[in-house]
C-alpha cells in the first residue's frame, strides 16, 4: 500500500468544461499529477450528474467529453488514476451503509441543496442525499487529502463527521480526510452575480471556438463603478483582473493595475489583454484535445477503474466486515 497522502477529486460532466472548472480544479489537478509527491485519483462523478432533471444522450456525450477535456489539460492517465465514478459500483453501496450514520438534520442544513432545490417543482432524493454519496467518493479510497472550493467546504466537514460517527460505532476503518483550498481566486460569472456555473449559463467553455470566447470575454460584467473610459477603476472588485491574477504574468498584472486604475485603459482593452493571455495557454491544450482518440481515452477510463476497484473492493470488505454485513461465504467473488 501507498506511503504518500492520496489525493482525491471529481468534477460533475454536465454541460461542457469551463474556465472556472480549469482554473479552480483542473489546472491544480495537472500540477499535482506532474509534481508526484502524492497519489492522485480523479473521478467524473456521473452518479452526482442524476440528482437534477436530464437527458441520458446528452450524460454520455458529457462524459466522453469531460474525459478528453481532462486529459488534454493534462490528468494524464498514465501518470493519475482517472476513472468514471459510475464504473466502480462500490460507490453507491457504501453510500447506502453511510446512510445509516448521517443525520437527516445534517443533510438539510447543506446550502447546495436549497440552492439547487429552492423554487423547482421537483426535487430528487439524490439531490438531498448527495453530500452522502460525496463522503462514499472520498472515504471509498481512504483519501486524506480532498481539493475543493469555498461551496465544497461544507459538504467535506460532513464527510469528516460521518468519518468519527462511524468509526465511534463500528471501529476505525475511515481516515479523515483534510480540505486542500484552491488557491486560485474565486471566479465569478459573466454577469457579475455569482460563482461561474453551468447552470446559471454564465461560462465561458475551455475548449470554445477563438471568436466565441472573445465574444462572451468582451461582454463580461466588469467593474460597476467604471460608467466612462475617465472613471478610474477598482481591478481588485473586477472579475476580468480575478482572472488576469489566474493567467497573466506578474508584469501584465501590474500594467493592468496601473492602466485601470489610472483610466488609461479601458475595459476591452484590458480584456484583449488577458483574451491574449487564455490564447497563449489554451492553444497547445486545443490542439492536443483534437489529437486524442476517444477509443484511447475510453481504454484509459477503463483501466483507471480497475486500479480504483482494486481499492475500493479492500475497502468495502473492511466495511461490511466492521458493519456485520453478509454471509461470508466463502464462495462469494470479493
Amino acid at each position: 500500500m501507498t506511503t504518500k497522502a492520496r489525493v482525491f477529486s471529481g468534477i460533475q460532466p454536465t454541460g461542457e468544461l469551463h474556465l472556472g472548472n480549469y482554473l479552480g480544479a483542473v489546472r491544480t489537478w495537472r500540477t499535482q499529477i506532474e509534481e508526484a509527491k502524492e497519489e492522485t485519483m480523479f473521478c467524473v462523478v456521473d452518479a452526482h450528474a442524476i440528482t437534477v432533471p436530464y437527458e441520458a444522450k446528452d450524460l454520455r456525450k458529457n462524459i466522453d467529453g469531460f474525459a478528453i477535456d481532462l486529459i488534454a489539460c493534462g490528468v494524464d492517465p498514465d501518470k493519475t488514476t482517472l476513472f468514471v465514478q459510475s464504473d466502480v459500483r462500490e460507490h453507491t453501496e457504501l453510500a447506502w451503509y453511510l446512510a445509516s450514520v448521517t443525520p437527516m438534520g445534517d443533510l438539510g442544513r447543506m446550502t447546495q441543496f436549497k440552492d439547487k432545490g429552492e423554487g423547482k417543482d421537483f426535487v430528487s432524493t439524490g439531490l438531498f442525499t448527495y453530500p452522502v454519496l460525496m463522503s462514499a467518493d472520498i472515504l471509498l479510497y481512504k483519501a486524506t487529502i480532498v481539493p475543493v472550493g469555498e461551496d465544497q467546504v461544507q459538504h467535506l466537514e460532513l464527510a469528516r463527521e460521518t468519518v468519527r460517527r462511524f468509526n465511534h460505532r463500528f471501529g476505525d476503518v475511515f481516515l479523515e480526510p483534510k480540505p486542500r483550498l484552491s488557491a486560485t481566486p474565486r471566479l465569478m460569472g459573466l454577469d457579475g452575480e455569482s460563482k461561474m456555473s453551468k447552470s446559471k449559463g454564465n461560462t465561458i467553455s475551455l475548449f470554445e471556438e477563438r471568436d466565441a470566447f472573445w465574444s462572451k470575454l468582451r461582454t463580461a460584467f466588469t467593474d460597476p463603478a467604471r460608467k466612462q473610459l475617465k472613471d478610474p477603476g477598482n481591478p481588485e472588485i473586477c472579475n476580468i483582473f480575478t482572472m488576469h491574477k489566474a493567467v497573466s504574468p506578474k508584469e501584465t498584472q501590474d500594467e493592468v493595475v496601473s492602466n485601470c486604475t489610472q483610466a488609461k485603459w479601458g475595459c476591452v482593452d484590458c480584456k484583449k489583454v488577458l483574451f491574449e493571455n487564455f490564447d497563449r495557454e489554451l492553444v497547445p491544450l486545443r490542439q492536443k484535445r483534437a489529437d486524442l482518440s476517444l477509443d484511447k481515452v475510453r481504454e484509459a477510463l477503463g483501466d483507471g477503474a480497475q486500479k480504483a476497484r482494486r481499492i475500493a473492493r479492500e475497502t468495502m470488505r473492511e466495511v461490511r466486515e466492521a458493519m456485520g454485513l453478509g454471509s461470508l461465504a466463502p464462495n462469494l467473488d470479493a
